[in-house]
């Protein structure tokens, strides 16, 4: 008989009111097979979500608790995931698992992947809270591609003949130097009477504004420093001045009251003593670990797939038994029981959409990923709506709309349930969907029938639809004698623009071919 063990993880930048989050490990050795290759699942888990930051204001930091204590499911893989493209399918499989209990969440933010990269001569560095699917390969690109260019820093600063020990925390006050300094930043400081610390990289010169990420470089990475340890709003450097209010004489003053050569860089903050010192400290140790490579470190994912410095990798130390919560036993009995519920694989689920809905294989997994997977079923299996236009306007139709800015999850299952309800009894079109998504999801509240009514989509009569091609036929008498039955594609466009969404395509389509056919007659 297995048991499950909790326990309490340290946790100490503010996010967990009770200075902890309890985790557990529920499995171990598992697997999953992504196009015939196994993958190992080593561990999968159950722990207490963090509350979510919102904000900071020098060393204030401010949270949400909504979402404090939350339970959370962590998958690990084993490290044998060799490609960007690779770790993205392996992210979408284990997606599907999840979703096919519907026991899980949905919606952006609700699973959140993980990664762990490095490459040979980098470092192990985790990218925490990669929201999107689409960026994890992204997201794994851009920190390759950063371990790279870090690794090519660290060779040039060899080639120069620097050591780690030639970088000091040595940190002068150079506010004397900058008094007339039409810099903000640096005239609040001294209106403060507050000092403005400088610290000397020996032969940095022209590195720190070396791009090491897109959007990033290593003064980049040092300010994300600086900011974490100083809580200081941003250094300045010499690769970027003159600059922000700071002339080239007084860069070449400060030079020279540090001391530095040519192929030396200088970093300022101008801030509180205690949060300058702190920052400049962050700084020179990152310039140390400039010298050595990539350092190991946690960084934070960004909406464009780029990361930024979020904190320490933490140690195993951090972890003890919670004594509040005994063991959990798990049965046999209880296993048992859980194999004879297991839901529809993903796999399973995908032979059975195309077969007994029709779908292709696209279609089929298109359904599959969206979160209008159940929703498909019930509207397939109640009305005679064809299952690929129901799974188009499902899945192709809302990213289309999302695209736009359309917020399409304020339209409710019910209203799009009505919304194929009346496109089965013919009182609207299909060609209609997109017009009423949009409607409905900017006029929460009201009904698919007043959307109808207010976009005045009520499905045209034959008769006046059959008015409407004779008119568009009148009106393109010219091309039709010059074009024949080529004429068809043009004059079918024309129809289609007059009715918008109020005629089937089809419907139009077949009058049309035999007015055609009729003037040929």
């Amino acid at each position: 008989m297995d048991e499950i063990h909790v326990m309490r993880k340290t946790v100490i930048d503010g996010s967990n009111t009770t200075g902890f989050q309890r985790t557990s490990v529920i499995a171990l050795g598992g697997e999953i097979s992504i196009e015939r290759k196994r993958i190992p699942i080593q561990h999968v888990g159950l722990e207490e979500d963090a509350a979510r930051k919102t904000g900071e204001e020098g060393s204030t930091i401010r949270y949400r608790i909504d979402r404090l204590g939350v339970p959370l499911i962590e998958i690990a893989t084993a490290p044998v995931l060799y490609s960007p493209e690779e770790a993205e399918k392996v992210a979408l499989a284990i997606g599907r698992i999840l979703r096919a209990t519907r026991r899980v969440k949905r919606g952006l933010g609700t699973i959140r992947q993980d990664l762990n990269v490095s490459i040979s001569g980098g470092a192990l560095i985790e990218i925490k809270g990669v929201q999107e699917l689409r960026l994890v390969s992204t997201a794994i690109e851009h920190e390759v591609q950063r371990q790279l260019n870090l690794l090519e820093i660290r060779d040039e600063l060899k080639r120069r003949g620097l050591s780690k020990e030639d970088i000091g925390d040595e940190f002068i006050d150079v506010a004397s130097v900058l008094k007339q300094a039409k810099c903000r930043v640096v005239q609040k400081a001294i209106h403060q009477k507050n000092p403005v610390l400088a610290v000397k990289l020996p032969m940095f010169d022209g590195l720190l504004k070396r791009e090491t990420a897109p959007g990033t470089r290593l003064g980049t990475e040092m300010a994300e420093r600086a900011h974490f340890w100083g809580r200081t709003g941003g250094i300045f450097h010499t690769d970027e001045l003159p600059a922000y209010g700071i002339s080239s004489e007084e860069v070449d003053k400060i030079r020279r009251f540090m001391g530095a050569e040519p192929k030396d860089a200088i970093v300022l903050v101008a801030d509180a003593l205690e949060n300058a010192t702190d920052a400049l400290k962050a700084v020179a140790e990152r310039a140390r670990e400039a010298v050595q490579g990539v350092p190991e470190e946690t960084r934070a994912a960004k909406t464009d797939g780029t990361t930024q410095y979020m904190r320490p990798r933490p140690g195993a130390a951090r972890m003890y038994p919670e004594t509040d919560v005994p063991p959990i036993r798990v049965t046999r009995e209880y296993l048992g029981e859980l194999r004879s519920r297991l839901p529809e694989l993903p796999e399973q689920k995908m032979d059975r959409l195309m077969r007994q809905y029709g779908l292709n294989p696209k279609l089929a997994g298109q359904i599959l990923d969206s979160e209008h997977g159940d929703l498909f079923e019930e509207i397939a299996q109640r009305t005679r709506v064809t299952p690929t236009v129901i799974t188009v306007a499902l899945t192709e139709t809302m990213r289309a709309l999302k695209r736009e800015g359309v917020e399409t999850e304020k339209v409710p299952d019910e209203q799009i349930k009505d919304l194929f309800s009346l496109i089965d009894s013919e009182k609207i079109a299909k060609e209609a969907i997109p017009d009423v998504l949009r409607w409905l999801a900017t006029h929460e509240g009201l009904s698919t029938e007043e959307a109808i009514e207010k976009l005045g989509l009520t499905a045209i009569p034959q008769g006046d639809l059959e008015k409407i091609i004779e008119d568009a036929m009148e009106e393109n008498y010219a091309l039709i004698r010059k074009m024949g039955k080529a004429a068809f594609g043009p004059l079918m466009g024309a129809v289609m623009k007059r009715v918008k969404g109020r005629a089937k395509a089809e419907a139009v389509s077949e009058i049309l071919k035999k007015k055609l056919e009729g003037l040929k007659g």
